[in-house]
């Protein structure tokens, strides 16, 4: 057995960065307000530039457009860069820099430039954030070719995918959930904790229902699948880490064990991620589904401040247990019904 050591979430981020730039020098991280006393925006940064110096834990303006175009000039000069933007709503002041320059220069010099720029940002909501502090916008960096993007749900997972983003030589989109911060999990406490991106995890097994979900809604569905084993429903929880690179395999072979699929995301439902992962069932694994797939995802509406409206918008346990309730009902009445 692997030992480990409990920490939070943003411990995990802190160990991640440090460690990282103990090994490469070429790593540096910007962003606004990283160094002390304030240590980034939720003190992830905290204490590295005491130990690293202002050359290399570097402090800049408030302007997200000049934040990543900097960055990407370091980048494609040969350096690694590790960018902290303040929430992802944000990331679409740098739309152009992210989506038109860093993720498609590799392909336009024919690979003879590559692009090692992480982008580390905050998203979601339960925090009051409102409308344009809380959104959940994974979906549209991930239809960008070129551009990956990784959501983990666990400490172990945030560091060891940080980790590997920052040694890849292409640009990442590295979505914190600001919710989770201050969580705590086991971390494997081995010299250089990896994790791989396109390689999703089964988080829990189960042989009734699956459950696809990312970023905080991979805790919300552990726990509704938690209450429903109480019901007599066995319910298989898959963590996809990234959504690109995508694991369609364990998805595909989960769905082949079940033959159902709920797709959790807490971003709006309409054009959600979660209707690619559809479609990718649909398309591959049509003949073993026992019932229409079902997704809970946010109202399409814009996220509110209130917190009983919070509430009532973004998706919750109770959610996911009712969809799963659902989907477990309609195939039982299916199978009657051809019976």
């Amino acid at each position: 057995m692997t030992p480990t050591r409990r920490i939070r979430f943003r411990r995990a981020l802190n160990e991640a960065l440090r460690e990282e730039l103990e090994r490469d020098p070429s790593v540096f991280l910007m962003g606004e307000d990283l160094r002390e006393p304030w240590g980034g925006t939720y003190k992830v940064t905290q204490g590295l530039s005491d130990e690293f110096g202002p050359e290399r834990i570097l402090n800049t303006p408030i302007s997200e457009g000049a934040i990543v175009g900097a960055a990407l000039g370091a980048a494609v000069t040969g350096l690694r860069p590790v960018v902290e933007l303040m929430y992802l709503d944000f990331a679409l002041l740098a739309s152009d820099q992210i989506v038109n320059q860093a993720a498609k220069i590799r392909y336009m010099t024919g690979g003879q430039c590559t692009v090692p720029l992480t982008i580390r940002t905050q998203g979601g909501g339960y925090k009051s954030s409102a409308a344009q502090h809380g959104q959940s916008l994974e979906a549209w960096f991930a239809h960008v070719p070129g551009l990956l993007v990784a959501l983990p749900s666990n400490p172990a997972d945030a560091k060891g995918l940080l980790k590997t983003a920052i040694r890849l030589d292409d640009p990442v989109l590295f979505i914190e959930h600001k919710d989770m911060y201050l969580d705590p999990g086991e971390v494997p406490d081995v010299a250089d904790h990896l994790v791989p991106f396109g390689k999703a995890a089964i988080k829990r097994e189960g042989t009734d229902v699956t459950v696809v979900a990312w970023s905080k809604m991979v805790g919300f569905a552990l726990e509704a699948a938690e209450a429903l084993a109480e019901e007599g429903v066995s319910v298989e929880v898959v963590d996809l880490r990234t959504l690109v690179p995508l694991d369609e395999e364990t998805v595909l072979t989960s769905v082949a064990k079940t033959g159902r699929l709920v797709v959790v995301h807490e971003a709006h439902r309409r054009a959600g991620f979660g209707g690619e992962i559809a479609a990718i069932v649909a398309e591959r694994a049509f003949d073993v589904l026992k019932a229409p797939i079902l997704r809970v995802a946010s109202r399409d509406v814009p996220i509110p401040m209130a917190p009983n409206l919070e509430r009532f918008v973004l998706p919750s346990v109770a959610d996911i247990s009712l969809a799963v309730r659902q989907i477990v009902g309609t195939a039982a009445r299916t199978s009657e019904e051809i019976v």
